[in-house]
């Protein structure tokens, strides 16, 4: 017990003392994929959950405020809808035949209109990170 206790601190301590160098999303997505990790699997658990959920806080990042009210207060496209199968979410990647439309001095992100849906995308991967209401 002592020795999984002292792994568990091992892992998740530095990922908690470095919040100024990782996103917020990233150390609470490690650190919750350690503790899930070590309930399930014990040490080695601990750090797959604690790599696993780092990655995954990455990508869910959400964007900025600013960048939400501007793809929110853009007029609605005339031309043809896009339809895609897959239902549109944050963590979806969409096809690169979607056109996506940049965010005036944000580059790291572009807007589009989805199955009738806003989304905010990433422009380098065509990942959903926001899907505005």
């Amino acid at each position: 017990m002592k020795k999984s206790l002292l792994i568990f601190c091992t892992i998740v301590a530095p990922l908690a003392a470095t919040p100024v160098l990782a996103n917020d999303s990233t150390v609470t997505g490690a650190a919750g994929g350690a503790v899930t990790g070590a309930i399930v699997g014990g040490p080695v658990g601990a750090a797959v959950g604690g790599v696993v959920g780092a990655i995954a806080g990455t990508a869910l990042n959400p964007p900025p405020r600013e960048v939400v009210t501007y793809v929110r207060e853009r007029p609605v496209p005339t031309a043809k809808p896009v339809i895609i199968r897959e239902e549109v979410r944050v963590g979806t990647k969409l096809p690169r035949q979607v056109v996506l439309t940049p965010v005036p001095d944000r580059p790291d992100y572009s807007y589009a209109i989805v199955n009738k849906e806003r989304v905010i995308v990433d422009p380098q991967t065509y990942v959903v990170v926001g899907v505005v209401n």
